[in-house]
């Protein structure tokens, strides 16, 4: 038997974001491997093992996958958002590239899902218009000081940022310390976006000026945007608003 591995995102949340060709894998799937709450996400078949993990083990469960893919099962590895971002698809070539040589001629895929980012980002306009990056925020897989080297450039350069990760229960100073570098850098007004679990029940938005930005508007589920200086607000009945970013440098002054 012919085993496979495919390595899914699953979107932000709402079953209606998971793409047509991530369904079809995971309906084909005879195990599924992944952190504990992304799994749970999952409707599949009751015949389908669910080998479920702590969110800090990714290495040995992209191993975990290799070997059970080896073995002859169609394992489908889960993660939330897109799968390349800061999640299960780095770590599965990283186990291949120092495991098993025979792991390298298995069949394997990976399929995108809607990141978190570009969700938040549809919701509120388009601050994601003009030249943008991401930084993880959490220092559990990097040191602190190239979090801040990496912040600092991006800043400099003028990109909107996107923050993965910005706050957890063991994290609690770091995204207070990225406002506070932050704001050394760029203007007070520069807006700065907080989605909450977007596309899911409890989905929360705020835009607030960088000045006011505090940590306690994040959590685990939080994606944080600060703007670039092109960044603009347009104000709307009802005291909604739409986030942009121009695609052409200095367009509106």
């Amino acid at each position: 038997m012919s085993g496979s591995l495919i390595v899914v995102g699953l979107g932000p949340g709402a079953p209606e974001l998971i793409t047509p060709e991530v369904t079809a894998a995971l309906a084909a799937a005879t195990d599924l491997v992944g952190y504990a709450p992304y799994v749970a996400r999952v409707d599949a078949a009751p015949d389908v093992r669910r080998h479920a993990s702590d969110n800090r083990e990714e290495i040995d469960r992209a191993a975990f996958a290799l070997k059970l893919a080896a073995d002859g099962r169609r394992v489908v590895v889960v993660s939330s958002g897109d799968p390349g971002v800061f999640a299960m698809a780095a770590a599965l070539f990283e186990a291949i590239e120092s495991g098993e040589p025979s792991w390298r001629d298995l069949d394997i895929r990976v399929l995108p899902g809607v990141s978190a980012m570009f969700a938040a980002a549809a919701r509120i306009g388009a601050p994601l218009g003009h030249d943008f990056c991401a930084i993880n925020l959490s220092d559990n897989l990097k040191p602190w000081t190239t979090v801040e080297k990496r912040l600092r450039a991006a800043a400099e350069a003028d990109f909107v940022i996107a923050l993965y990760n910005p706050i957890s229960k063991a994290r609690q100073w770091q995204l207070e310390a990225t406002f506070a570098l932050l704001r050394g850098i760029h203007p007070a007004s520069v807006p700065v976006i907080f989605a909450t679990a977007v596309s899911a029940p409890q989905e929360r938005i705020d835009v607030v000026p960088l000045g006011d930005a505090q940590p306690d508007r994040a959590n685990m589920r939080t994606v944080v945007m600060i703007g670039s200086s092109q960044t603009r607000i347009i104000e709307r009945a009802g005291g909604t608003r739409f986030v942009y970013t121009p695609r052409s440098v200095g367009l509106l002054s």
